[in-house]
């Protein structure tokens, strides 16, 4: 049985951005691979941005249900974190139900976390996603405490 993450050691409310008023994938990944080297937990900003770009190259990461999660391991990551952009409107992005994206949910790992950490975070909040209730509520929150307890809160 492996061990839960405090998941508010790695959601914080300065990564989050609602509405954001990017318009397609790239935007997103930019805006979100921005915020978090501006808010410190990524050196290089264009390095991570390249690491997510090599991940999203070995597979879909629209997980269905408006929900698209890329993430990228990477050098430049000073700690392993979230940053999630609800975004004012719907953009394209590779799913898994070929529908369009209104929440990412960007990984940011660090090398060195690549093989627990990284992969016992992506459960907790895959196990989130997995609940229909958590999507519809995740797709419709409206500011960053809304957001903030969702993912936080304990079941």
């Amino acid at each position: 049985m492996m061990t839960e993450i405090d998941l508010k050691k790695v959601i914080h409310k300065n990564l989050m951005i609602i509405p954001s008023k990017s318009k397609n994938k790239a935007e997103v990944i930019k805006e979100l691979g921005s915020l978090l080297a501006s808010s410190g937990y990524v050196n290089n900003a264009q390095e991570f941005i390249s690491d997510v770009y090599l991940r999203e190259a070995e597979g879909v990461t629209g997980i269905g249900q408006g929900v698209a999660i890329p993430h990228g391991k990477s050098p430049s990551v000073k700690d392993t974190t979230i940053a999630i952009a609800v975004l004012e409107n719907e953009i394209e992005w590779e799913t898994l139900d070929s529908e369009p994206v209104k929440v990412v949910i960007m990984f940011a790992v660090k090398d060195i976390d690549a093989t627990t950490t990284h992969i016992l975070l992506l459960q907790q909040v895959a196990q989130l996603l997995a609940h229909d209730d958590f999507l519809k509520e995740l797709v419709q929150v409206t500011n960053v405490n809304n957001l903030y307890q969702l993912l936080t809160k304990i079941d």
